[in-house]
């Protein structure tokens, strides 16, 4: 049972195709309302039937470009897309979305597409818990694919493997971005590679860079297969069309071998796991705002050390 007739009323509206609906529930969910786990509940049963891509790079390697001609290609075989864009800036100043996200301008009027730019707020790994929620209401909403975009290459950015079915990470020429990529940690959990602006003089070499590092990994793990390395130039849509193919392969492979519903188990339990130590944390921060102001006097004034106070402080929480 829900216990607002609000909430019951706004899951049925998106389960029965609401766009409205669909864009008032991430707002929720986004904003972290008290109504959010009814929400989830209701809505959750009709997910699980979307395909997630997750696209990760570094700022101006065109990763947007990309994933505009992906949406054009799969709503060519009328599928319907859910985007995602996950972005360091606030979702309400929209300085940076609009113009991280003026390729996808061409998309905003297609009923078949939805496209979220949301606020990492913060969150290490680029993708806040709300971008997760957010998918689920896509995939009770209808959508075949949801597509994640995240900003940046470091250490966080791994997350993205944690949301989504097959990640892609979009590399640029000349920049050096496969061994940051390597050394950040990235490049161990890519399932295709994509190296942008194929035009570039230095695209190839930039090719040979991307393999020689995932060989690198590969010979610590040579039972996992070499991610495929696709050259594409988004502005024109050239290779597009193979890095889709190189996606559906990678989606093959992960059904074939059981290695999607492992991956999707693994996601339900880092969520889980994300969701919990978030409640957690703001409770602790919460009770010693409150009450325990008394604690931390006791380990500044080194009569008790930090450890046996977080100890003490997680007891009682």
């Amino acid at each position: 049972m829900f216990r607002e007739a609000g909430v019951q009323g706004l899951v049925e509206r998106l389960i029965n195709g609401d766009k409205r609906a669909l864009a008032r529930t991430i707002s929720r969910v986004e904003t972290g309302g008290e109504d959010v786990p009814e929400l989830v509940r209701g809505l959750y049963p009709y997910t699980g039937g979307a395909f997630s891509v997750g696209f990760t790079g570094p700022p101006g390697v065109g990763k947007s470009s990309v994933i505009a001609e992906l949406i054009r290609i799969y709503r060519a075989e009328g599928m319907e897309v859910g985007v995602i864009s996950v972005d360091p800036s606030s979702p309400f100043s929209r300085g940076a979305i609009l113009g991280d996200r003026i390729r996808l301008a061409d998309h905003f009027l297609d009923s078949g597409v939805f496209i979220r730019s949301m606020g990492s707020r913060g969150h290490l790994g680029g993708l806040a818990a709300a971008s997760k929620l957010g998918a689920l209401a896509m995939e009770a909403y209808g959508v075949d694919v949801v597509l994640y975009e995240t900003v940046g290459v470091g250490q966080g950015e791994v997350e993205v493997a944690s949301v989504a079915d097959t990640v892609v990470l979009a590399l640029q020429p000349g920049s050096g971005d496969a061994v940051q990529a390597l050394k950040a940690g990235v490049m161990e959990v890519a399932d295709v590679i994509c190296v942008n602006k194929s035009d570039h003089p230095q695209a190839k070499a930039a090719a040979r860079e991307a393999r020689q590092a995932l060989e690198i990994g590969h010979e610590l793990d040579p039972e996992s297969p070499l991610p495929e390395i696709v050259m594409t130039r988004g502005d024109a849509g050239e290779g597009v069309e193979e890095l889709r193919r190189a996606v559906d392969d990678h989606r093959g492979h992960l059904t074939e071998s059981g290695g999607l519903e492992r991956r999707r188990m693994g996601s339900i339990q880092e969520f889980m796991l994300s969701w919990t130590r978030a409640k957690l944390e703001d409770r602790m921060r919460q009770r010693l705002d409150r009450q325990d102001e008394d604690l931390v006097n006791k380990v500044y004034r080194r009569e008790l050390d930090p450890i046996s106070a977080a100890e003490t402080l997680y007891r009682e929480v």
